[in-house]
């Protein structure tokens, strides 16, 4: 088993993989631990939607690829969190008008601009071999950005995840940290699509917390769970992508899948 390990890493592909992962399978555990306790955790699933969308546009042009879909997606967030809150358009409803519409744009791109098609599946389940050195850079400085933000403004975080109006009761201006939170994830999603794909990088933001959340029931211990099997998952199935040439991002998912269900009968014999 070591000499698999050391001849997969002795790829650079495999290393930046390895890097790009696991910072950003601890953001997305991060920040996923709150969007699902506020009930909004398929705004990851629309995000990544917005996120093809503006990938496809920026292949299409011959522009860099993160730089056009990273201001693209948080613009997105931000109108998303906004329709959430000032309008009749319930959350769901909202991510559901943008994230069809956005897959939609994508697709069209893709169908009609010669020499696409053969990038639809990288765009929709992920490769790692897409990410290039520039990418990397850019992941690392932003993963650790959306870290550092999350450790800084973690009480405030943790009070508007719970009680949100209570904490503006208290003075604290909740729509601003909505707003860090909102992006926060949209970094993470698009920094996650390159290697996990349209349609599974919102498994990095639910899976995670949800497992945790089978056995742990305090806001620090979920969170501290989380990152550690988002983690332990995504290394599990990058091994398993390399041994069973198997796609990474659905590798990852059903490493989270074992886990979850493992979690979940460690929480039945507890009772």
């Amino acid at each position: 088993m070591i000499s698999y390990i050391e001849e997969m890493f002795a790829f650079d592909f495999m290393r930046r993989a390895l890097i790009v992962g696991i910072l950003v399978s601890l953001c997305a555990a991060l920040l996923g631990v709150s969007l699902v306790l506020k009930r909004y955790s398929m705004i990851g699933d629309g995000l990544s939607h917005v996120g093809f969308g503006a990938l496809a546009i920026a292949a299409a042009l011959g522009l860099a690829p993160l730089a056009v879909s990273i201001p693209v997606v948080v613009l997105a967030a931000f109108l998303l969190l906004r329709i959430s809150e000032s309008s009749h358009i319930k959350g769901d409803a909202a991510i559901a008008i943008i994230s069809t519409g956005a897959l939609a744009v994508g697709v069209l791109v893709v169908s009609l601009v010669p020499g696409m098609n053969a990038d639809l599946v990288n765009y929709m389940f992920g490769s790692i071999l897409s990410m290039t050195e520039s990418d990397v850079i850019l992941s690392v400085i932003l993963s650790v950005l959306v870290l550092i933000l999350f450790i800084m403004f973690y009480h405030r975080i943790f009070a508007i995840t719970f009680d949100e109006t209570f904490a503006a009761a208290t003075g604290m201006r909740t729509k601003v940290y909505n707003l860090m939170i909102a992006f926060l994830t949209a970094i993470t999603i698009v920094l996650g699509m390159r290697m996990m794909g349209t349609l599974l990088i919102s498994s990095l933001i639910i899976f995670p917390a949800l497992t945790a959340m089978r056995v742990f029931k305090k806001f620090r211990s979920v969170v501290i769970c989380a990152a550690v099997v988002s983690v332990v998952c995504f290394m599990a199935g990058l091994l398993i992508s390399y041994l069973f040439a198997t796609p990474t991002g659905a590798s990852i998912v059903a490493v989270n899948i074992v886990l979850f269900a493992l979690f979940s009968i460690i929480r039945v014999c507890k009772k």
